[in-house]
């Protein structure tokens, strides 16, 4: 019942209406069916087991070949460490007793642990591990086992190394290799990494606890974020099966699912909120609810999907598996919104304010809470009446803001990039580079021959070592091991730049189109892909730069097409996909400026890197254009309904900019809080990701959504709601289809309007 006392008449339509009226009237059995999913996603997954990205998936080219010719050989490439004898003053060289008998030491001392074989000492004949200065040595064992889980069996030699460190004061002894780096690396972030995922939820929890003053209020959203996260990581066991998942994919789903999961809860329960406070029944603001802000969010999800299927189109295994766990997340999420939670709030009735908070809930606060934003409220007075100069001053901002993009450089970021000086190995590892340049990351050539013992072959081989020093790509030394019985052959390449990227790049294209094509090349039959970090990192850039444009195509067309479905106005659609583009670019802007030129990087914790890591300017535009795209639609969708209510269109702008105020700054501080937590890691990437993200919700949520958008909307007028004459055939997914449509209730002036 309406508060004047007149009955309202409600015609329910569209799948969000339909879902929320069924769930509503079988609410028992919505919670079981939502339950018993959960359940069963997470125990099928459990049995079916996670298959992750493997070495040969990650890349295409070069790189994916050499994995493959490997593991199809069986060749087993164990984890390989280093330990770096080095005089401390410089006064101790390689020759000296002193230096000798540390040597020694630390040989007896890594072989008594018994988790090592092959320790090769650096006074062997065919050793070329002294440097050129006479004042570095290294000692190079392989671990014993299985070299993935070296990195859980290495601890003993580690501190093996260390006790013979402390006898010799006069020498620097340190160790590094695949297997202690790893390990240092997993005890240094692996309980950083917990702590930010943790930490996400009780953030949360306590914006929601301010947004909506009463504690069973705040937990729903919380609640069906976990349970489709849980759900999900079921779902991802089961389809790494078809595509195979990663630690860094579950990351990303879980930010994704935390975010639009508390998200569409969030828009759901505050319409539902605001119906029962303008005097509506818990039934009827439950479907006014489920038609409005329920399509809103099937609109938001499909749009947030097919921005994350835009990963699909890399090729590459990490950032697919990346885009299918988070595309999954969402459409559970997406699912959960429009079912279970109208059963729930159906349920609860008014005990959803149950737990209520002294001070903080709506009824409690100056204005009503619910009843709009007093702040944007005279930000829209402002806007509005000066539109022209509000679009010229925000999209001025926006652009001045996004400048800095321009000039983006991307790369890899080395190791003392992406650590800085916070970690020991990281010193050691320049170190190891400094006294044998490539030596620590060399480029690796994997030959596969019919007959590796031929005559040809080993005569290619030979040529190829002695091509790789004269071409000058190479110092040396070029080390050859041979598989005879898989005839396979791996030649491990110094490569001259060492840690310098764009220097080291410039001695593997030496090597792949002048020195390979002129040796191995030549030979019938045989395989030589060029591999390593180097190539590994060339490859992965190639294949990004490649992607870009197939990405953005696919994305921005499909999000156009989904605009112009969902509000049947071409000028919609246009300015959507504008409004999110000036929001991606502002992002970019922020990165540049902060992690590229360093301006303000102490503010963040971060430092200023001279680059932004590779693969994220692709990630942030499709995670942002799909995130952009909640509020985008949410505003949106109450402004058009405004409008069919009878509103004139300025009246429509401030009613539903003023009324989402809430829901969109709740929801936009709890995606900044939660991103700007993985901002506060310690890698640099992951810092980039966090800063990126947070800035751009920031930066969407205010100057896009409570400026640009209205005043742009002003503008346009009666133009808003354009559609073509041609383009009226398309599916009608808009209000008539998917909304209610109450009979008319009077209003304060004696108009006629709709609830």
């Amino acid at each position: 019942m309406a508060r004047n006392g007149e009955r309202q008449e409600h015609r329910v339509r569209g799948f969000a209406a339909r879902a929320g009226g069924w769930s509503a009237r079988h609410r028992w059995a919505a919670v079981g069916i939502w339950v018993l999913f959960v359940v069963v996603a997470m125990g099928l997954g459990s049995v079916a087991g996670r298959v992750d990205v493997s070495e040969d998936d990650q890349l295409k080219g070069e790189t994916s070949q050499a994995a493959r010719i490997i593991e199809d050989a069986g060749v087993d490439e164990p984890a390989g460490e280093t330990v770096l004898v080095q005089s401390r003053n410089g006064a101790l060289r390689a020759t000296a007793p002193e230096f000798r008998a540390a040597v020694a030491d630390v040989v007896k001392a890594v072989e008594g642990t018994g988790e090592v074989t092959a320790v090769r000492s650096p006074y062997a004949a065919d050793s070329r591990t002294i440097s050129k200065d006479g004042r570095t040595a290294l000692v190079q064992f392989d671990m014993r086992g299985d070299p993935d889980t070296a990195a859980d069996r290495v601890e003993p030699v580690q501190k093996a190394v260390a006790g013979v460190a402390d006898d010799h004061d006069a020498l620097r002894i340190e160790e590094i290799g695949a297997a202690s780096m790893n390990k240092t690396f997993d005890d240094a972030f692996g309980d950083d990494f917990q702590r930010a995922e943790y930490s996400a939820v009780p953030v949360a929890l306590g914006i929601l606890l301010i947004a909506f003053g009463a504690l069973v209020a705040a937990l729903l959203p919380v609640a069906l974020a976990v349970t489709a996260i849980m759900a999900t990581m079921g779902l991802m066991g089961l389809v790494s099966h078809l595509q195979p998942m990663s630690e860094t994919a579950n990351s990303v789903m879980l930010l994704v699912g935390l975010a639009v999961g508390v998200d569409y809860c969030l828009f759901y329960l505050r319409r539902e909120r605001e119906e029962r406070m303008k005097g509506h029944d818990p039934g009827t603001a439950l479907r006014v609810a489920a038609a409005t802000s329920g399509r809103a969010i099937i609109v938001s999800g499909v749009t947030v999907c097919v921005a994350m299927a835009g990963m699909l189109f890399t090729g590459l295994a990490e950032f697919q598996a990346m885009g299918l766990a988070s595309l999954m997340v969402v459409a559970v999420a997406m699912v959960g919104s429009v079912t279970v939670l109208p059963a729930l709030l159906s349920l609860l009735g008014e005990r959803v304010e149950k737990g209520r908070l002294p001070f903080l809930h709506p009824t409690k606060r100056r204005g009503g809470g619910e009843s709009g934003s007093r702040f944007w409220s005279r930000v829209l007075t402002v806007v509005l009446a000066r539109p022209a100069v509000s679009v010229a001053v925000a999209v001025g901002a926006l652009l001045a803001i996004a400048a800095p993009a321009l000039g983006m450089k991307t790369q890899n970021l080395t190791l003392d990039q992406e650590f800085g000086d916070s970690l020991p190995i990281v010193a050691t590892y320049d170190r190891v580079n400094a006294a044998f340049p490539g030596g620590s990351d060399p480029a690796e050539v994997v030959v596969k021959a019919d007959d590796i013992d031929a005559a040809e072959v080993r005569a290619a081989l030979a040529d190829f070592r002695a091509r790789a020093v004269s071409s000058g790509a190479s110092r040396g030394p070029v080390e050859v091991t041979v598989h005879r019985d898989e005839n396979v052959a791996i030649v491990d390449v110094p490569l001259v730049g060492g840690s310098d990227q764009d220097k080291a790049e410039k001695s593997l294209a030496l090597l792949r189109d002048e020195v390979r094509p002129d040796t191995l090349g030549k030979v019938d039959g045989v395989e030589a892909p060029v591999t390593g970090q180097v190539a590994g990192s060339k490859d992965f850039n190639d294949q990004i730069v490649g992607s870009v444009v197939p990405v953005f195509v696919f994305v921005v067309a499909f999000a156009f097409l989904l605009m112009l479905l969902s509000f049947r106005s071409l000028t919609v659609a246009i300015t959507s996909i504008v409004l999110n583009l000036l929001s991606v670019g502002a992002a970019y802007g922020v990165l540049v400026a902060v992690f590229q030129h360093g301006w303000g990087a102490s503010l963040v914790g971060a430092e200023g890197v001279g680059a932004i890591i590779t693969w994220l300017p692709l990630f942030l535009f499709v995670i942002l254009f799909g995130l952009s795209m909640d509020y985008h639609v949410f505003v949106v969708s109450r402004i058009k309904e405004a409008r069919l209510q009878g509103r004139t269109n300025e009246a429509a702008i401030r009613h539903g900019v003023v009324t989402t105020a809430g829901v969109v700054t709740s929801a936009a501080v709890i995606m900044v809080a939660v991103f700007s937590i993985f901002g506060t890691l310690s890698m640099q990437s992951m810092k980039q990701m966090g800063v990126g993200l947070a800035a751009a919700i920031l930066i969407d949520a205010t100057v896009i959504r409570g400026v640009l958008l209205p005043a742009v909307m002003a503008l346009l007028g009666e133009r808003n709601w354009y559609l073509p004459r041609w383009l009226r055939r398309m599916p009608d997914l808009t209000h008539d289809e998917a909304g209610i449509e109450p009979a008319p209730v009077p209003r304060a002036d004696g108009d006629q309007v709709r609830v």
